[in-house]
């Protein structure tokens, strides 16, 4: 956390920078990529927003923007898009931990970052701030929270969305060291908040959790942050960050047990009193799996969740606090956004 005084000159330079300035945003009709194009739009910039035909627009509402429908795999797509961008935001991905063809998530992410950068490229954008994730980040043997400073590989990645995430970043940071790519990296821990229409992953275990149907947990651990911080983390990575650098853009360490209790507590019910060891879960998770390939449905349990759940996956914002002023609220205050959104939403009846 930094104080306030110091937090002020980071927004006057974001302020600065974006006040009638043309930005691009990819994904915008998503959870991270709506709060981005509001929070630009807060600052006075000249918004324009590229969403896929079938993607649901209600995360648009409110936004006085430039609406393109495109798909940012698609080369002149993206061309069209960046024509006349000073600023690109490419918040857009396909954030899913399970699919019937696993290699869909990497062929999607891989792609259309490709195609977003090369369109950048040869439109001669100003800056880019690229959304990855703290998926691409290794952790310290020694139980220290993970930062930029460890990097994982492909082959260490368990499952395919952090196998996308970690080959993207990687050509990202070639592009910008090969070809002068202007690019800042941000990695996202696990955000929280409104407007998660799908919901994330870690949305439905919000919802799940909320209405009763989490009767156990494991010994596992997230790092978690409202969207709307992480949101302001991006702008101010546009106005402060270093091309060619990552930053993690996190807030508080939690245990799985600590936030179902927060949830519980919140949604009037009792929080789940039995853990659970990893290993007799695989079962059911290899089941759920089954029946998702039957159905097309992605299975609320999956064999990835539980590798990445054999981990405490904590982070540190530390570089980004010191270099960008960034700063990150309370977690329970992200908790009770999204219950709130939820409920008024409908989710959670």
């Amino acid at each position: 956390m930094i104080g306030q005084a110091s937090a002020e000159p980071a927004q006057r330079d974001v302020a600065t920078l974006l006040r009638g300035a043309s930005v691009l945003v990819t994904g915008a009709s998503g959870f991270v990529g709506s709060a981005v194009a509001h929070a630009l739009q807060a600052h006075g910039a000249k918004l324009r927003v590229l969403v896929r035909r079938e993607s649901p627009r209600a995360n648009l509402e409110g936004l006085d923007a430039e609406v393109l429908t495109g798909d940012m795999r698609d080369a002149s797509a993206m061309a069209e898009a960046v024509l006349g961008v000073r600023y690109l935001f490419h918040v857009a991905a396909d954030y899913r931990l399970w699919a019937r063809d696993p290699e869909e998530i990497v062929r999607n992410n891989l792609g259309g970052t490709r195609a977003v950068m090369e369109a950048a490229l040869g439109a001669g954008v100003e800056r880019v701030v690229y959304t990855s994730s703290v998926a691409t980040l290794g952790l310290p043997p020694d139980g220290r929270p993970g930062d930029e400073s460890l990097s994982l590989s492909a082959a260490d990645a368990p499952g395919a969305y952090k196998r996308s995430k970690v080959v993207a970043e990687a050509m990202v940071l070639q592009m910008v060291r090969e070809r002068g790519l202007p690019a800042v990296v941000v990695n996202p821990s696990t955000p929280l908040g409104p407007r998660d229409v799908r919901p994330t992953p870690t949305g439905r275990i919000l919802v799940e959790a909320a209405t009763g149907k989490i009767p156990a947990f494991v010994d596992t651990g997230l790092n978690l942050v409202h969207v709307d911080d992480v949101a302001a983390g991006h702008l101010l990575a546009l106005a402060r960050g270093r091309v060619g650098e990552r930053y993690v853009l996190g807030g508080q360490d939690v245990s799985l047990r600590d936030l179902l209790a927060l949830i519980a507590a919140l949604a009037g019910r009792r929080p789940p009193a039995v853990k659970l060891p990893i290993g007799p879960l695989r079962p059911l998770a290899d089941l759920a799996e089954q029946i998702g390939r039957l159905t097309g449905r992605e299975p609320f349990l999956t064999r990835d969740a539980l590798k990445m759940a054999e981990h405490h996956m904590y982070f540190s914002s530390a570089k980004a606090e010191r270099a960008l002023g960034y700063h990150a609220r309370p977690y329970r205050d992200a908790v009770r956004d999204a219950l709130a959104w939820f409920q008024a939403a409908g989710y959670l009846s």
